[in-house]
């Protein structure tokens, strides 16, 4: 549960600091190396990883200072802190609140971070007179923010839906979305801008067309 938690702060903050770093490279690209020296780097990787350790060690110490009775199977497929907490025999109701707005903290501000770096952005591709340029500046970011979208909607489909709305299944589904298959996802889609990357792909698909083609 401690690192369930600690990679899912510091993965929300991981993809805040992205979006910076293109903020950086569409707006300043004269700058860039100048910006993003190795010890600005360092520093926006600490500021990424730190919160994730007193969110997790709060949230973990204090869900598992309750007493727990009857049944100790989890619904879910790890120890997530919804299924853990329907396990406990006692009020919760002040951790349900921290745990909310705690959620809502950790998810927000780097989505609003997010937000505000890709609408700067998109003003300064809007600028851009050539469309070869605008393309250019487009895919530096295209990734990152269909990662982004991947990591978001799951995430908040899982955690901001009304509980009437969000059975234990449904929740299990989008929960393995975004710990599993977004994880999964993101090499590839991170390496499509590779030129030899596309055109393995190209080449596997045509071969798995051809042999589906030359079954009777």
């Amino acid at each position: 549960m401690y690192f369930s938690f600690f990679f899912g702060v510091s993965e929300c903050s991981l993809l805040a600091t992205m979006a910076y770093d293109r903020y950086v490279a569409i707006c300043s690209p004269l700058h860039y190396p100048v910006i993003m020296n190795p010890r600005s780097r360092a520093k926006l990787a600490a500021v990424s990883w730190f919160p994730g350790i007193p969110v997790a060690t709060v949230q973990t110490t204090w869900l598992f200072s309750f007493p727990f009775c009857g049944s100790n199977k989890v619904n879910h497929f790890f120890c997530d802190s919804p299924p853990v907490l329907r396990l406990v025999c006692a009020d919760t109701a002040l951790f349900e609140i921290y745990a909310i707005l705690g959620t809502i903290l950790v998810v927000m501000i780097p989505g609003l971070l997010i937000l505000c770096s890709y609408t700067r952005i998109a003003v300064a591709i809007l600028k851009i007179p050539l469309a070869k340029g605008k393309h250019k500046a487009f895919s530096t970011c295209s990734s990152h923010l269909l990662v982004v979208s991947l990591f978001y909607v799951s995430l908040s489909l899982v955690y901001f839906r009304p509980k009437s709305n969000n059975s234990p299944e449904s929740k299990k589904v989008l929960s393995l979305s975004y710990t599993v298959v977004t994880p999964m996802l993101n090499p590839i889609i991170y390496s499509l801008r590779n030129n030899e990357v596309k055109n393995a792909l190209g080449r596997t698909f045509h071969k798995a067309l051809g042999l589906r083609n030359c079954i009777p």
